[in-house]
């Protein structure tokens, strides 16, 4: 007598979508009352990491247009979280840094989304939740889908 899932019943990609969505959704508001959203945040992190990028190199790095950079960065630097110069070595372009203000929002939006980790991730101890972040990273190593493969065939 069975007392878990059959086999074909043991399938992780439901259960990780399940987790995704309640992180994406405690994140969420994790990072709202920050004024923050998980787009942003990437951003913030990439150019903290970097110490200065030029904005298609940001634009590169986050893998979105360049049209949806500007947009972001708008919404940062109107914030006071980031600031854009010309670059002094090509005037034709502008270099994108972290602020202070930036940095320190940073900080607290990382600490946030720590607890909103933690609430999701309750059910496991500190170990197993280090175990899954292994297993996870390298499940993840190498796995960069094309567009063709993540987007499934037309039926």
């Amino acid at each position: 007598m069975s007392t878990g899932p059959a086999e074909s019943e043991r399938r992780s990609g439901p259960l990780l979508q399940h987790l995704a969505r309640r992180m994406l959704l405690r994140s969420e508001s994790a990072l709202t009352p920050l004024g923050l959203r998980p787009r942003h945040l990437v951003a913030l992190t990439v150019l903290r990491d970097s110490d200065g990028i030029s904005q298609q190199g940001l634009a590169g790095t986050l893998q979105i247009d360049g049209t949806n950079v500007v947009g972001l960065l708008n919404d940062l630097e109107a914030a006071g979280l980031v600031e854009r110069r010309r670059s002094p070595a090509d005037r034709r372009r502008h270099v994108v840094s972290l602020t202070a203000a930036g940095a320190k929002r940073l900080g607290q939006a990382e600490c946030a989304l720590a607890d909103a980790e933690a609430d999701v991730l309750g059910a496991l101890s500190p170990d197993e939740r280090d175990q899954l972040y292994d297993l996870l990273r390298r499940a993840s190593q190498g796995c960069a889908p094309t567009c063709t493969e993540a987007v499934p065939p037309p039926c």
